[in-house]
């Protein structure tokens, strides 16, 4: 009961609009989604317009994604975002296939539409539930729980502070601000009951904010894109634009890249119910998958890469103590009016990477512990040991392997290079199937 007890609001606690409102806003800037769209952007070379239509088509669907899976799919605090396996694969198909003026999106397209109606099928048949109960107890979705945020902690320090653009000390400077203001709101709410709620719930914002107002200060902020950014337009780059055919190699491949990123989702899955003290019940893996096919399903029609569960929110939820499925309903609609209002896309772009960093690096180390809270209210043996141990060492050997070793690997390899957590899911589920269990010995006195 340690997490339930952590808690301040429960996933079916009321929270009042308002409260709603500012709290899911909290998860929308702790969630960098506009990174992927704008790596895949720059793979496909696309002009500043279809860059802005990608990226509000993203928001889009990761806002309906969301309110799929809170509120008819899954029922549980879900919130959904691109995930960045994808993001290859699919400029890799675009750009085979005749590129942006050719069938290159139209293919992207038909192939997703596929992979995620196999998503819809694999729930509504009970087939996914199935597999999980089959290949993952408690001692596996612990791992993958420790694995998802060790996976995130390199990118959190590498890619948003150490070489991101700018100055390195400067970026430094600033995370190092933003991560300080997240603990010391954390530290007023412990010391300070009288004003708990407020420091803990809204500490993500503040130390958001603060970054924010500290880079501006610093001449890091860049205040004139968002100034040049329209107010209002609507996404352009969707199905209605580019239609939908089908090749049956991109089919292929989209399957295999559906199978990695499910199976990421899963850890993301494991991750919500240990931070919330709830155990996913049948019902639920099915219709969440149903739910994660769907989300792909209105991603693809729109024109964007899959969004699927963001192991972001289980961080969120152990730092803020709010679990509450109103506030992610809000965070799904503030997704939804991004999709649409340019100029506030515009503003959460524009936050510098290294204030994204400061507050992710904390986020990602919370979820990894509570994967470590998992395995510790286990009775492990010594064979267990090595079932926990080597998915760590693979996860923490594919974050720091070099990317040219990658490529040079057969590409249904590289997908699961890609994922250091779809690889390290596999390895704990292939180790707990094939280590020999440790027999009792006989009690028996030999004669």
């Amino acid at each position: 009961m340690e997490n339930k007890s952590s808690l301040l609001v429960g996933p079916d606690d009321k929270v009042g609009f308002g409260e709603a409102g500012f709290l899911g806003l909290q998860h929308v800037l702790a969630m960098d989604i506009y990174v992927p769209p704008i790596i895949l952007a720059g793979m496909m070379a696309m002009g500043v317009g279809d860059q802005m239509s990608l990226l509000q088509s993203t928001f889009l669907a990761a806002g309906i994604g969301t309110i799929l899976q809170t509120y008819v799919f899954m029922k549980m605090p879900v919130s959904q975002g691109p995930s960045f396996v994808p993001l290859g694969a699919a400029a890799g198909v675009v750009l085979a296939s005749g590129g942006l003026k050719g069938n290159g999106m139209g293919t992207l397209i038909g192939s997703l539409l596929i992979g995620a109606i196999i998503l819809i099928i694999l729930g509504i048949t009970g087939v996914f539930q199935k597999v999980i109960s089959k290949l993952v107890p408690a001692l596996v979705g612990g791992t993958i729980i420790t694995c998802v945020g060790l996976s995130l902690i390199p990118s959190a320090l590498n890619d948003n502070i150490f070489k991101a653009s700018g100055n390195i000390n400067n970026n430094i400077i600033l995370a190092s601000i933003t991560a300080l203001t997240l603990l010391v709101s954390v530290g007023i709410s412990n010391r300070f009951p009288q004003v708990r709620r407020f420091f803990r719930t809204g500490s993500i914002i503040l130390a958001l904010g603060v970054g924010t107002v500290v880079s501006t200060l610093m001449g890091i902020f860049d205040w004139k894109t968002v100034g040049d950014a329209a107010w209002f337009s609507v996404p352009t780059g969707t199905v209605l634009k580019y239609g939908i055919h089908f090749s049956p190699s991109a089919i292929i491949t989209f399957i295999i890249i559906y199978a990695v990123i499910t199976t990421e989702t899963t850890g993301t899955w494991f991750a919500m119910g240990a931070v919330t003290n709830h155990e996913i019940s049948k019902k639920q893996w099915n219709m969440g998958i149903i739910g994660e096919g769907f989300s792909c399903l209105v991603a693809a029609l729109l024109g964007t890469t899959p969004v699927t569960g963001y192991s972001t929110n289980a961080g969120v939820i152990s730092i803020t103590g709010v679990a509450s499925k109103r506030v992610f309903l809000f965070a799904g609609i503030w997704f939804s009016v991004l999709g649409f209002f340019s100029k506030l896309s515009a503003f959460l772009a524009a936050i510098p990477a290294p204030v994204i960093g400061g507050v992710f690096a904390i986020i990602c180390v919370t979820i990894m512990l509570n994967g470590l809270n998992v395995i510790r209210g286990l009775h492990t043996t010594d064979r267990d040991i090595y079932i926990i141990g080597l998915p760590i060492i693979l996860t923490l050997a594919l974050v720091l392997l070099p990317a040219n070793v990658t490529k040079q690997a057969p590409q249904i390899i590289q997908y699961l290079l890609g994922s250091p957590i779809a690889a390290a899911a596999v390895a704990a589920i292939l180790l707990n199937l094939l280590m020999p269990r440790i027999k009792e010995l006989s009690t028996t006195k030999s004669a």
